[in-house]
């Protein structure tokens, strides 16, 4: 069974993500789900975004490397959206990374390292018609991604909303999500 470290989106630790934690312990895996928020929750992108912003990119970052210290080193990462850039970031830097599982975001393939490291999967997922993913760059850098690492996926939904995966949140799309947690169980059996 793998240890997944999970990090949540710009509204913070929410009921959905633990929600979708969840699902990962009742298949047999470990799943820690740090908060980078300290707490702190939002409802909509005018509470989060203002936050996210002044916290800053590199203190996420820095707080994501700070979860991933105390655990060993062969992680599957878990992002969805905004905790896709630790996420990523830790799969392409951090030695002994199993897999990385991009939900609803992905970072350009060479901001973290000059290549994907071997041996390590990935997945990305998202809604191919969602502003942030499809609308923003995210979709084009899956697809390079996936075209220039051996065992990779990219999985398109039908759909336009963000935040998908969050069971607590309006966006949320169960549908879109049971294929979501079942492809990225199958990646777990995979390794093993």
């Amino acid at each position: 069974m793998a240890q997944i470290l999970l990090f949540h989106h710009a509204y913070g630790l929410t009921d959905g993500i633990l929600a979708l934690a969840e699902r990962f312990r009742a298949a047999g895996h470990t799943v820690h789900t740090p908060d980078l928020f300290e707490g702190r929750r939002f409802s909509s992108d005018d509470e989060a975004f203002p936050y996210v912003e002044a916290l800053g990119g590199g203190i996420v970052m820095e707080r994501g490397d700070d979860a991933a210290a105390a655990l060993p080193f062969d992680l599957v990462y878990i992002g969805v959206s905004l905790g896709v850039m630790p996420a990523q970031r830790l799969a392409q830097t951090r030695p002994g990374a199993r897999a990385a599982i991009l939900l609803e975001a992905c970072v350009p393939r060479t901001v973290f390292a000059d290549e994907w490291p071997a041996g390590v999967a990935v997945q990305v997922h998202g809604h191919d018609k969602d502003p942030f993913f499809a609308g923003e760059g995210d979709l084009e850098s899956a697809r390079e991604l996936v075209s220039s690492v051996e065992d990779a996926d990219l999985f398109l939904y039908p759909g336009d909303r963000h935040r998908f995966t969050d069971s607590s949140l309006d966006s949320y799309d169960e549908q879109a999500t049971d294929l979501v947690v079942q492809r990225a169980l199958g990646l777990l059996a995979r390794l093993g």
